[in-house]
């Protein structure tokens, strides 16, 4: 009696492989990449607004040698909103006693009669700060610009740190250009002014300045993108 023949699966020849071609496999390797630069990008994009807006809550008035006041639009001599605030939280800052003197800063556009610090110094004064407790830098196109003139002009007279007055969420970027410029510097924006009043205004704030601030880091040059609240 004959029986059939038993196989064992290992007596089946394996399938071979599929074969993938040259191509797939460079552009699963792209794939991958451009997933992982989003993801980096994602992280590092929010990374950057979370620090924005954690320095933006930081108050931090204890003694300098000066409080500068970043500049803003101002008309024909008169600040705007924007940049009234800043002047009116330094000048509290002034009258606490953090520093005695007080910086403004900032050049003008073309055909303007007033700088920015110009108008900003006069604005103190009719305030009731002495003018001469006010040293008006007026240079400065935009942030960089204008912390880089402050550095100079504070070095010249032996005064090197500095309480940074801007809106909160400039605060970020004026202090990391500020301490690459030489200075002692740290933050203590205005919590009034059309800058903080709306939730919009706060994210576009937000958004603006994570732009510019990772712009910076990356180039080192400034990048004061349009600021559309209030003036």
């Amino acid at each position: 009696m004959s029986t059939a023949p038993s196989y064992r699966p290992t007596d089946v020849p394996p399938r071979p492989a599929p074969r993938r071609s040259f191509g797939a496999t460079i552009g699963r390797w792209i794939s991958r990449l451009i997933v992982g630069a989003v993801v980096i990008g994602v992280i590092l994009v929010g990374g950057t607004a979370a620090r924005v807006w954690q320095v933006a809550r930081i108050d931090d008035t204890r003694p300098a040698d000066a409080i500068v006041v970043l500049g803003a639009a101002q008309y024909d001599g008169t600040p705007s909103s924007v940049f009234e605030a800043r002047l009116d939280h330094a000048r509290k800052l002034y009258e606490r006693g953090v520093a005695s003197t007080i910086v403004t800063v900032g050049g003008k556009q073309e055909g303007d009669a007033y700088t920015e610090a110009a108008s900003g110094k006069n604005f103190l004064i009719d305030e009731g700060v002495p003018a001469g407790a006010i040293l008006a830098v007026e240079e400065g196109s935009d942030t960089l610009l204008s912390i880089e003139a402050v550095s100079r002009e504070m070095g010249e007279r032996g005064l090197h740190s500095a309480v940074l007055v801007s809106d909160p969420w400039h605060s970020l970027r004026t202090r990391t250009m500020a301490r690459d410029a030489g200075l002692d510097a740290w933050t203590a924006p205005t919590r009034q002014g059309p800058a903080v009043l709306t939730r919009e205004s706060q994210v576009h704030g937000i958004a603006r300045e994570t732009g510019a601030l990772l712009w910076y880091q990356l180039t080192h040059f400034s990048a004061d993108f349009q600021y559309t609240a209030g003036q």
